[in-house]
């Protein structure tokens, strides 16, 4: 649904996106992270047709981004971090005035208007100007519009800003739903755990470049290593030696428990298990230390930070 190949944008002498390759398939949620000046707003604004590319390509719902703009525009929803709302106007004709702009028959947009309304807990709000509305309810108003033509493709800037926690619990639910609608949507988002929570995969970028890849679990393998276990114990370990076959690595032990790092726990684990309970020893539980997000993250963007600090060296 959204493909680019060696997607690039210069501006001037500035190289703002270069050489960005994305997929992204039906059904799937891809979260694009990055610090500020990035270029994931410039890569979403390319995939909107608001900019041209310099060079490269990109498929939005199988049409180019340059030679079928007009249906790119018609496919594509889109959340902006300047939500550009007439602050007159009452939602409901705010929603109609768009849906007439997509096209929508007038039944259809009565009753897809009052469906957004409810999804998004706005049907309180309808008697209020649009100026009157809280950040909250602005952030949400502008989620229902980029929805209300039913695009198959949604490209979302921090779609949970400024919200309560409950408003961005229902957004987040909203997403997960629009996912299983076999809609591909782009999350550009600075909140890590909602990036991991939403996401089937995962890009970051830095200075126009895609420095990293894949779902949460491969960037932590990749960023990261293995992943970590600790083994708690019923009985004092004291100096007894343990069992650990040579693909468990031993990376720290405590009065009653250990810690191991292994690359395919799947058929690691088990063999662990059975070694320790032939040893004798009780085990009372195991359990995966968990990694976040924000370790793959910090740990990726430092790592070429340093690569240009010795480049520049």
């Amino acid at each position: 649904m959204i493909i680019t190949d060696n997607l690039t944008k210069w501006f001037n002498d500035i190289l703002a996106v270069d050489r960005v390759n994305l997929h992204v398939k039906k059904g799937e949620v891809l979260a694009l992270l990055g610090p500020n000046g990035a270029g994931k707003t410039t890569t979403v604004r390319m995939l909107t047709t608001v900019l041209r590319p310099s060079s490269g390509t990109a498929k939005v719902a199988g049409h180019d981004v340059i030679i079928d703009d007009g249906q790119v525009r018609a496919a594509v929803g889109v959340l902006t971090e300047d939500h550009g709302l007439y602050n007159r106007m009452y939602i409901r004709e705010y929603l109609d005035f768009f849906g007439q702009i997509y096209g929508m028959a007038a039944e259809n947009r009565r009753d897809r208007i009052d469906y957004l309304l409810g999804k998004f807990d706005l049907l309180d709000a309808v008697n209020l100007s649009i100026g009157k509305y809280s950040k909250g309810m602005r952030q949400k108003l502008s989620l229902a519009r980029s929805l209300l033509h039913s695009p198959p493709v949604l490209l979302l800037d921090e779609p949970t800003s400024a919200m309560d926690p409950a408003s961005a619990r229902l957004v987040r639910n909203a997403i997960k739903t629009l996912r299983s609608e076999d809609r591909a949507i782009i999350v550009c988002t600075h909140n890590l755990a909602e990036a991991e929570e939403l996401a089937d995969k995962i890009a970051i970028i830095r200075s126009g470049k895609i420095i990293a890849s894949g779902s949460s679990e491969e960037l932590k393998e990749q960023l990261l290593g293995p992943g970590e276990y600790q083994i708690q114990l019923a009985q004092a370990l004291n100096n007894r030696s343990l069992p650990l076959p040579p693909s468990a690595e031993l990376t720290e032990r405590g009065p009653d428990w250990f810690r191991y790092r292994v690359t395919s726990p799947e058929n690691v684990n088990p063999l662990v298990l059975k070694n320790l309970i032939s040893a004798g020893f009780a085990v009372v539980r195991v359990e995966e230390i968990k990694r976040s997000l924000e370790s793959v993250y910090l740990q990726a963007v430092n790592q070429v930070q340093d690569e240009e600090i010795k480049h520049v060296d």
